[in-house]
């Protein structure tokens, strides 16, 4: 029995409890949060205690943290957490500064603990079996990566002032994506060049951030990626890539509530996509968890390391370099 304990009890901590304690093996004790109302609440939900972050960090009885906190508390949490002997498994990113998120990179690499990054895209049913036929060779040798990256609606401006920008909030994901599909043999970027607009909503742009993006990658070998990405899809949450290669395409659609097509005299009508992340990724949290403590368990590496954390970083860092300055950036 492995016990865990849970940093953060807002959106996404109440997904990670859900399915930590839907997990063999696993004991969700302790919770921590500032808000002291929600954090009790989970706790009590999952018979967990609640407690502070000295405690947790201190009780050799806990073997793993998992961190869904706010951005700005990773990288300590994962620096203490690593000090602590503990495994670590932190949602995305690292931090909001690729220099500080290499600093807990070699925090962890001292302290020899798993660390794994919620990069919960990689564990999609639908994306991972793109990889595996990709790997398989039924396209041939990748060349060209499009990805479609839309939300249905922006967050909070508050949010927005606090959350490094679109491209480390926002378009982290989608540079983890672009690297897995097309850097699986060792290739990585050389090239970036990013823009963006704020069309969405001026009180984004009075933050100091933007809602519509376009960034195009070239890497090592020549290969090209295209991401394009906005803050407002009002038919849903838009989450798409295709990949082309030497013999091939592999076409990654939409999640819908349901697959029924309803054809009549007015015309053809499917679903919208499904409404936001929490829907359309249901499945991939709880395939991530799992797949973190089974690598635990057998010591086997973990599918998205912290040093995957750190290149996603340097790749959006470079990004909002690039649409602030308005030149490319080269690696």
């Amino acid at each position: 029995m492995k016990k865990v304990a849970l940093f953060g009890a807002g959106r996404i901590g109440r997904i990670h409890a859900a399915n930590l304690c839907a997990l063999a093996g696993i004991e969700l004790v302790a919770v921590s949060d500032p808000v002291a109302s929600s954090c009790t609440e989970l706790a009590q939900t999952y018979g967990a205690r609640v407690d502070s972050i000295d405690n947790i960090f201190a009780d050799p009885s806990i073997d793993a943290i998992v961190i869904g906190s706010p951005t700005t508390t990773h990288s300590e949490l994962i620096t203490r957490a690593a000090q602590a002997g503990k495994h670590i498994f932190c949602e995305k990113p690292v931090d909001l500064s690729a220099s500080r998120a290499q600093a807990c990179a070699e925090a962890v690499a001292r302290a020899n603990v798993a660390c794994m990054i919620g990069f919960q895209r990689r564990f999609d049913p639908t994306f991972n079996e793109a990889k595996v036929r990709l790997d398989r060779g039924d396209i041939g040798n990748p060349e060209m990566l499009v990805i479609t990256s839309r939300d249905p609606g922006a967050p909070p401006v508050d949010y927005i002032k606090n959350s490094g920008g679109i491209f480390r909030d926002m378009l982290i994901h989608d540079f983890d994506v672009f690297r897995w599909i097309l850097c699986g043999d060792g290739d990585e970027a050389a090239w970036l060049s990013a823009t963006g607009s704020c069309l969405t909503d001026p009180a984004i742009g009075q933050a100091g951030d933007m809602d519509c993006t376009a960034v195009t990658i070239r890497t090592k070998k020549g290969r090209l990626c295209q991401i394009n990405t906005t803050r407002r899809a009002a038919y849903g949450y838009d989450q798409r890539f295709e990949v082309i290669g030497a013999t091939g395409m592999l076409q990654c659609g939409n999640h819908r509530p349901s697959e029924v097509t309803q054809a009549d005299a007015l015309g053809t009508r499917v679903d919208n996509p499904e409404a936001f992340f929490l829907q359309r990724y249901a499945q991939a949290y709880r395939l991530e968890i799992e797949h973190f403590f089974a690598q635990l368990q057998s010591g086997g590496p973990c599918r998205t390391t912290i040093g995957d954390g750190v290149r996603a970083q340097v790749l959006a860092d470079a990004a909002a370099h690039s649409a602030a300055s308005g030149q490319a950036v080269e690696f």
